[in-house]
């Protein structure tokens, strides 16, 4: 099933415009997300966006790779943080296995972790999408955390992302 990806550059959109975009994503019960940098919004939906591509309006249709329940499962989620990327194409099938067999697991199974999921782009760039559910920002920076990243497989595979964004989001109600 695919998950639709509405991303709002907050400062490039005018008011009138961004109110707009909340009403359609809101009547559409979309689940938003605000950086907490304050640059971005983000809104996943289960149907396409009733929002038009523009400057600053991009919707990418996701296609879920993987899910994985957390080893904090059942705590509310507090922060949303996404790793966005493209890969060099000589590393592709590394870089999927990685991701499936070491990576996603390992976080997944850091304490404070709530979720765990991947997806692809649908002909679009960045082409993969990490995301993560996590109960606080704590978890992100947390001893466990940090060991999964510092694999030697991380090592070797980390250097051919090409296109990356890494993100924090906090929950927000599109009003």
């Amino acid at each position: 099933m695919t998950v639709w990806l509405s991303k709002l550059a907050l400062p490039r959109l005018q008011e009138a415009a961004l109110a707009r975009c909340l009403q359609a994503l809101h009547g559409q019960g979309a689940d938003g997300w605000r950086a907490l940098d304050g640059l971005w919004l983000y809104a996943y939906s289960a149907a396409a966006p009733a929002i038009p591509d523009g400057p600053a309006i991009k919707c990418v249709a996701l296609a879920p790779t993987c899910d994985l329940p957390g080893a904090a499962a059942r705590e509310p989620v507090a922060v949303h943080y996404i790793v966005e990327t493209d890969v060099l194409p000589e590393f592709e099938d590394e870089f999927n296995a990685w991701y499936d067999q070491e990576h996603l697991p390992g976080l997944a199974g850091v304490p404070g972790t709530i979720r765990a999921r991947r997806y692809k782009a649908v002909g679009q760039s960045p082409r993969y999408y990490a995301c993560y559910d996590l109960k606080s920002a704590d978890a992100f920076g947390s001893p466990e955390w940090l060991a999964v990243r510092a694999s030697g497989w991380s090592s070797r595979v980390r250097p051919a992302f090409r296109n990356t964004r890494r993100t924090m989001f906090r929950r927000d109600g599109l009003r």
